[in-house]
């Protein structure tokens, strides 16, 4: 189920809420199962079967936990179930996702081997790195262990952030399993994060992918450079507002029931190097990297060439973590390159911002062609076409026309301008003008109802709509 469609908005979100603040008031413990029981339905709805598969996620790693608690409790080693967990969780999401890929690698090569074909169940590298996460944190300490598989199982598969993230661990929201306190500020600002999300995806990122799907359609053809170029821009723009959109949603919906997820956006765009960028993309997953795997290796603390492993393994993981793809692997491997000659050999130190920001989103550009690929060969002949190397296709004047007020204000969101525009207003308006501050909020309401009356309308429509990362 998406959360930009009809059915969530209109009939599984109004009744979700209607039961946990109608129905359920006051009574935790009933209101925790409801989740729960809404949760494994809100994932159930497209593939019913692979709700299975999540569930024997939930009771394995309740097992686990429990097994590391025992150990730890007892002063013994917790290498046993830490390394069970390890091989549970990842040869599960091996087995979904990548064994039919290595199977067919290992067949060009001359093997034989059958290669079964495998639906991929959403969000599983989602749900299995929050898992798995919960594991590592019990035995190390940073979480208490869960006792409930029901509330451990709310934790794994709440639906706001099931699907795609942010990862959450375990230690941030453990107390909001049992001890929350929901109320009416959060409850309003969730919706309203809810509806700038919604407008991201249905507005600007599904619009932009009009642009981008007739550019690489247009490639095997024959593609312009100027319609390469506006291509691979709207996909640069598209691939932020589509998930930044999701992790909009999954905030504000959190908020709605009294969760607070941590942000997994900051306006990567606006950074000024690639080791910027990704302190501001995909915050999350950037973290549990950095948590489970760079630091337990040595971290920047083992010497430059124990450094330059972890490195390595960390972008080969991340490349990995994306799919089963050639394309994603040297993604990968091509951010560990560049954050290397940023690192090592000071590449943009003491530029003007203005070039290390043109640096960057060229690079980032670049590797989302990579990224955006069915195939190697596919993303060279793109990366051609944009060096002149492709045709004359694509009529990129029409769509530029077409859709320059959707790029226009895509480009103007994704800098933190109207941030800053309200950290100037807002202060100012309090100190001089109080009582505008009413018009200034009821203005933003309005803005507000007609992202959700545009957005409607155009799902109505049934336009594009799936999440990019919906596939991961």
């Amino acid at each position: 189920m998406l959360f930009s469609s009809l059915v969530f908005l209109f009939a599984f979100l109004p009744a979700v809420l209607l039961g946990y603040y109608g129905i359920l008031r006051g009574m935790r413990r009933a209101q925790n199962g409801f989740l729960l029981l809404a949760s494994l339905l809100f994932y159930a709805w497209g593939e019913p079967w692979f709700v299975l598969v999540m569930m024997g996620s939930i009771l394995a790693n309740c097992g686990f936990g429990l097994w590391v608690h025992t150990r730890r409790l007892y002063h013994r080693s917790v290498r046993a179930p830490v390394v069970a967990a390890a091989a549970c969780n990842l040869g599960l999401l091996f087995v979904f996702k990548y064994l039919a890929f290595v199977l067919q690698n290992l067949n060009f090569l001359g093997f034989g081997f059958p290669v079964p074909e495998l639906g991929l169940p959403i969000g599983i590298s989602f749900f299995t790195f929050q898992a798995l996460s919960y594991v590592l944190d019990v035995a190390t300490g940073r979480a208490e262990v869960q006792r409930s598989p029901f509330r451990l199982g709310l934790y794994i598969s709440f639906f706001p952030q099931l699907i795609a993230g942010p990862i959450v661990k375990y230690a941030t929201v453990a107390r909001a399993l049992s001890d929350r306190r929901e109320n009416w500020g959060d409850f309003s600002s969730g919706c309203c994060r809810f509806v700038v999300g919604l407008g991201k995806k249905v507005l600007l990122a599904n619009q932009l992918a009009v642009v981008t799907d007739a550019a690489w359609n247009t490639l095997p053809s024959g593609l312009s450079v100027s319609m390469a170029w506006l291509g691979a821009a709207c996909y640069t723009l598209q691939i932020y507002y589509d998930f930044s959109g999701y992790s909009d949603m999954a905030i504000g919906l959190g908020r709605m029931f009294g969760f607070h997820f941590d942000e997994n956006f900051r306006h990567p765009y606006a950074s000024v190097s690639v080791t910027e960028f990704w302190r501001r993309w995909h915050i999350s997953l950037s973290q549990w990297f950095r948590d489970y795997v760079y630091i337990p290796l040595g971290g920047n603390r083992a010497g430059r060439e124990k450094l330059l492993r972890n490195l390595f393994v960390v972008w080969l993981l991340t490349g990995i973590w994306h799919g089963a793809n050639w394309t994603f692997l040297l993604w990968g491997l091509l951010y560990f390159v560049l954050l290397c000659l940023e690192k090592f050999f000071g590449l943009g130190r003491g530029w003007p911002s203005g070039i290390g920001w043109l640096y960057t989103i060229l690079m980032v550009n670049f590797a989302w062609v990579l990224f955006r690929a069915d195939n190697l060969p596919a993303a060279g002949r793109y990366l051609a076409a944009m060096f002149g190397a492709g045709g004359a296709g694509g009529n990129a004047l029409f769509y530029l026309q077409e859709n320059a007020v959707v790029l226009t204000l895509a480009l103007l969101f994704s800098l933190p301008l109207a941030d800053r525009l309200s950290e100037t207003v807002e202060p100012w308006l309090w100190k001089n003008a109080p009582h505008v501050l009413p018009m200034w909020g009821a203005a933003y309401g309005i803005c507000l109802a007609l992202i959700l009356l545009a957005a409607t309308s155009l799902l109505v429509k049934g336009t594009y709509n799936p999440f990019i990362y919906f596939n991961f």
